[in-house]
């Protein structure tokens, strides 16, 4: 999934271990998570914290299109059928009254 992806990528704190952090930070991802209760404290650059809190701006977005919009379908027979679906999941989203906002 992040073959030819370089940068920084915000993900759950169930993502951390680290031969993963490992493998990811020697193909140039930077992997930026929340502290597990049990871990110890450690300083985050003030960006990576303001990002980490907008991933659940994201996370409900995903789940709008998902849930209200029915973007989530398991069966596609051809690749014709996958477009449709996404491109009227994400045109029913654009009619939506109240959308989440990433302001920065």
């Amino acid at each position: 999934l992040t073959d030819k992806v370089f940068g920084k990528l915000y993900a759950d704190k169930g993502y951390i271990s680290q031969t993963l952090f490992g493998k990811l930070f020697n193909d140039g991802i930077h992997i930026v998570t929340g502290l597990r209760s049990n871990m110890k404290q450690r300083l985050i650059p003030l960006y990576d914290k303001l990002m980490l809190r907008k991933r659940s701006i994201i996370e409900s977005l995903n789940d709008m299109l998902k849930n209200v919009a029915q973007l989530v379908h398991t069966r596609h027979r051809s690749v014709h059928n996958f477009l449709i679906n996404l491109l009227s999941a994400i045109g029913a989203y654009c009619f939506f009254a109240v959308k989440p906002e990433v302001n920065f």
